[in-house]
């Protein structure tokens, strides 16, 4: 007896149902609307609105992976939860390392115009004097 799956028969073991592809879209579009309605109305404060963002953006994301993706509903979802948690990481590491590099050459060079604006100032009270 042959083990091989049919087209249809693995359309059925890894697509998700109109319905779930309907909710996830439904599910994308509400926490989109809530993140521009926090931007454009601005109801919390500056630092809140950030975070706000930042955990609406997350939870977006875990709604498509799981909607869209189908991750973790497979027969075995240890290997695909690994390389997933792989890929995050390695995206993490680039992440994170950008914004360290960047945000010491912004400390570097923004101490470098501050000390240009006081020499320039200095050289100003030089000719007035």
């Amino acid at each position: 007896m042959s083990t091989d799956l049919t087209l249809k028969e693995i359309q059925k073991e890894w697509h998700g149902t109109y319905r779930s592809y309907a909710l996830g879209l439904l599910f994308s579009l509400v926490l989109t609307a809530i993140s521009f309605g926090l931007v454009i109305l601005n109801p919390l404060p500056h630092k809140y609105v950030h975070i706000a963002l930042l955990v609406l953006a997350v939870v977006q994301a875990a709604g498509q992976l799981v909607f869209f993706l189908h991750l973790g509903q497979e027969a075995h979802p240890r290997w695909e939860t690994l390389i997933f948690s792989f890929t995050t990481l390695i995206l993490l590491i680039i992440v994170i390392g950008t914004l360290w590099v960047m945000s010491d050459l912004n400390e570097r060079t923004m101490e470098n115009m501050e000390n240009m604006k006081n020499m320039t100032n200095m050289k100003k009270d030089m000719v007035h004097d």
